[in-house]
C-alpha cells in the first residue's frame, strides 16, 4: 500500500496529530511561551482540568500506529516488522501504566469532590473553594482546537491513501479519541458550573478505562508479533 502513497499528505497528517498532543500535553512548544515583558505569550493554550490531558493517552497510541506506517518507508520489511513487536510491547505497556494510574487517581479525586459537595457546611464550602470554578469557555476553545486538529489529521490520512480506510484498528482508535474530545466537551456543557470539576474528572475517568481497553489490545497484539518473528 506504501509504495503509491501520497507522501506530503501523509507526513501533514502526523504533524496535525503530533500538534494536538502537544497541545493536550501543555507542551511549553506551544504554551507558556514568555514574552519581552516577561508575561505569558499570546500562545497560550488553556487546558483546565484532567478530561483534556486524558485524551493524550489515545492520542499516543494514534500516532504510534501512524509512525509505525512512515517507519516502514525507512526500513526493510523484515527489519520493520521485528522492530514493531518490541517497539508495540514497550509503548502499549506505557500507556496501560500511565493509563492505570490516571483512572486511580480519577476515582480518588471524583470520591473526595463528591465527598466535600455532599459534607455540609465546612465540606461543601471547602468544595466550592477549592474545586467550585472551572473555566469552561478556555477549556471549549481548546476542545475545539483539538478537534480540528484531529478532523485535518484523518482527512490528510485518507488523502494520503484511501486504502487507510481499510484498517479497521486505525479506523477505530481514531473514531475513539474523536468521541473521547465530543465527550469531554459534552460533560463540561450539560452540567452547572459548580459541578464540572467532578464531571471533567469523570471523563478523565472514562478515557482512561478506553486507553486502558486499546493498551491491552495493543500489548497482545505485540506478543503475537514477537511469537511470530521468534518462531
Amino acid at each position: 500500500m506504501l509504495d503509491d502513497l501520497r507522501k506530503p499528505f501523509f507526513f501533514i497528517a502526523l504533524l496535525l496529530i503530533a500538534l494536538a498532543l502537544l497541545v493536550e500535553l501543555g507542551s511549553q512548544w506551544l504554551v507558556g511561551v514568555p514574552d519581552p515583558t516577561g508575561s505569558a505569550a499570546s500562545l497560550d493554550v488553556p487546558h483546565p482540568g484532567y478530561g483534556i490531558r486524558s485524551l493524550a493517552l489515545l492520542d499516543v497510541l494514534v500516532i504510534f500506529s501512524v509512525g509505525l506506517m512512515g517507519v516502514s518507508l525507512l526500513l526493510p520489511e523484515r527489519i520493520h516488522g521485528r522492530v514493531q513487536g518490541l517497539a508495540t510491547l514497550v509503548v502499549s505497556f506505557l500507556v496501560l501504566l500511565f493509563a492505570l494510574l490516571l483512572l486511580y487517581a480519577g476515582i480518588t479525586l471524583a470520591a473526595l469532590m463528591v465527598g466535600l459537595l455532599l459534607s455540609p457546611i465546612f465540606g461543601t464550602i471547602a468544595y466550592f473553594v477549592g474545586f467550585g470554578h472551572f473555566d469552561r469557555s478556555g477549556a471549549a476553545l481548546t476542545l475545539g482546537l483539538l478537534m480540528l486538529l484531529k478532523l485535518g489529521f484523518a482527512v490528510c490520512l485518507l488523502l494520503a491513501h484511501q486504502r487507510f480506510l481499510q484498517n479497521k484498528g486505525l479506523v477505530l482508535i481514531v473514531a475513539s479519541t474523536l468521541v473521547a474530545g465530543l465527550l469531554i466537551s459534552f460533560l463540561h456543557g450539560f452540567v452547572p458550573g459548580f459541578l464540572v470539576s467532578i464531571t471533567d474528572v469523570i471523563g478523565a475517568i472514562v478515557v482512561a478505562i478506553l486507553a486502558l481497553i486499546w493498551a491491552i489490545v495493543f500489548l497482545i497484539g505485540s506478543l503475537v508479533s514477537i511469537v511470530k518473528a521468534v518462531v
